[in-house]
């Protein structure tokens, strides 16, 4: 076994154990923003360990590239996935705020 076949495994074992405290994160975290950010973080993190691990086992500067720019998509679309999602739950949590202040109990 090669040191570049040990790197990638290595990068692979990291990538995976980013990739479950992100989960852990989402599944033990109180409110949406820190379990989106905790699941935001970590798998960008866990994703780009991967794609390195992937661009090393590659071999070639094009496939490296090619990797790259999926990573940097995935960051992109998980960020702005998240920022979606974010501004949902705060509208969601605001309606839920305006029904309870109600004089009928939010019954409409």
């Amino acid at each position: 076994m090669s040191w570049i076949d040990l790197a990638v495994l290595a990068l692979l074992g990291a990538g995976l154990a980013f990739y479950a405290a992100g989960s852990l994160g989402l599944l033990r975290f109180p409110d949406t923003a820190s379990r989106l950010h905790a699941l935001t973080k970590a798998d960008n993190l866990g994703l780009a360990l991967m794609a390195l691990a992937a661009a090393i086992y590659g071999g070639s500067l094009a496939v490296a590239a090619k990797i790259a720019l999926v990573w940097l998509f995935a960051v992109i679309a998980a960020g702005t996935t998240s920022q979606l999602l974010a501004r949902r739950a705060r509208l969601d949590e605001a309606r839920l705020d305006d029904a309870d202040s109600a004089p009928d109990g939010g019954l409409r």
